[in-house]
């Protein structure tokens, strides 16, 4: 029975494109028809109960199936069955990929609020559960210069990955428009690229705070071998630790941290940063987005990849800064940029696959990449995209115009530094 309901809900999805199924009792069930830029993928299901599990929840029980060997693929790759799946039901067009039913949504949004509720021990738990799996994973996956672990800025489409993320940085930047002497605080200071960046371009000095112990410890070696170690700080700190040191910081930074906030968490978040801006202070906060209403976070993030996150729509994520009258100064929306990065990603590790199996194990690799996968589908055609949101607390803080930016990230990009980041080892 729930092979005959497997094959009706792929009808429904691939039209364009081909997706070839094989049974676990040799049956093989073919859906969609050749089509240009759809990919012609065919997969195996070596375990008959496997349907039952995939129908339950779509995403978590092909996840777990193709983790464990139960779902494997003959022609093509996960990154193509992603990509069939998703590109056959675009966000744009209004459809959903799977569609649960009404109690099915209530219960996983109950179960999603409930994750999302983020204390200080369980944000630092989250934080280490994907942060502090080891830096030689994400060594042969980021670009290898700045470590960045989040969307990339493609100005040019003959970029690599790792001019992509320097041009996110010099970006990122000129929004912030620096005056020497100023004091930035980073939130979510990752492996140091941005401090780094930041002091090293500009007369500032930076704090940056994680809750990784391993990110924490790189960063410091990483500034200590730019030679910038007196003007950048890092600390292995919670974001809402900071108002009782008193500190005000004339910028602020934050880059892919917000996801991790929660949403019961946001009001807060932007109520801290608010207390932490000095009158005249600029911040500049990235983050994944959601197009259209708020949502949740699919099970198969929630347990293997992100346990706490949730991505904001930019409703929810405006509506929590206005509350401490933040000024949302520009906004701007990188619609495609992290497909690009994580298509990138998906190829080093495609290409490290034997390094990646050796430090920890095939099973890994195939969810790690099955995680790649599904987030390249879901920015490529499903609901995400990147938000960079600049918030002042007075008008008069920046100049009339954007034109500033252009300006700033032009030199940025023009003057080039070696980078300086250093190995685990």
């Amino acid at each position: 029975m729930s092979t005959s309901l497997f094959d009706r809900m792929l009808a429904r999805i691939v039209r364009l494109g081909v997706l070839e199924v094989v049974h676990a009792d040799g049956r093989v069930a073919k859906f969609g028809l050749p089509a240009p830029g759809f990919p012609q993928v065919r997969i195996r299901l070596t375990r008959p109960g496997v349907t039952t599990s995939i129908l339950r929840d779509p995403r978590l029980g092909a996840g777990e199936a193709y983790i464990a060997g139960d779902l494997t693929i003959e022609q093509g790759d996960v990154m193509e069955l992603a990509q069939l799946l998703r590109a056959n039901q675009p966000w744009e067009a209004g459809a959903k990929l799977y569609a649960p039913s009404a109690l099915r949504k209530l219960l996983r949004r109950a179960i999603a609020a409930a994750d999302q509720v983020n204390a200080r021990a369980r944000s630092k738990a989250n934080v280490g559960h994907h942060y502090d799996i080891g830096y030689d994973l994400y060594a042969l996956m980021l670009d290898g210069e700045h470590m960045q672990y989040s969307c990339a800025y493609w100005s040019r489409e003959d970029m690599t990955l790792g001019e992509a993320q320097e041009a996110k940085l010099a970006h990122i930047a000129a929004k912030l428009a620096l005056k020497p002497g100023q004091q930035v605080l980073d939130i979510g200071g990752g492996w140091g690229g941005m401090a780094i960046y930041l002091a090293k371009h500009f007369d500032v000095t930076v704090t940056a705070i994680t809750l990784s112990a391993e990110q924490l410890a790189l960063a410091v070696a990483h500034a200590k071998a730019a030679g910038i170690g007196d003007r950048v700080k890092f600390e292995l700190a919670d974001y809402r630790d900071l108002p009782a040191s008193g500190r005000r910081f004339d910028r602020i930074v934050s880059v892919g941290m917000f996801e991790h906030v929660g949403r019961p968490q946001f009001d807060s978040f932007f109520r801290i940063c608010a207390r932490l801006l000095t009158d005249d202070g600029v911040m500049l906060l990235h983050t994944i987005g959601r197009f259209g209403g708020p949502g949740s976070t699919d099970a198969f993030t929630r347990k293997y990849i992100f346990p706490g996150g949730y991505i904001p729509a930019l409703s929810e994520t405006v509506a929590a800064s206005e509350k401490v009258r933040l000024i949302a100064s520009d906004v701007e929306t990188l619609r495609l940029h992290y497909a690009r990065t994580l298509r990138a990603w998906h190829a080093n590790c495609v290409a490290n696959r034997a390094a990646i199996e050796a430090l920890y194990d095939a099973k890994f690799f195939r969810m790690w990449t099955f995680y790649l996968a599904g987030a390249t589908a879901a920015f490529e055609s499903g609901g995400m995209g990147n938000y960079q949101i600049q918030y002042t607390r007075d008008r008069h803080a920046l100049p009339l115009t954007r034109g500033y930016m252009g300006e700033v990230e032009a030199g940025l990009l023009e003057s080039r530094p070696a980078p300086a980041l250093i190995s685990a080892d």
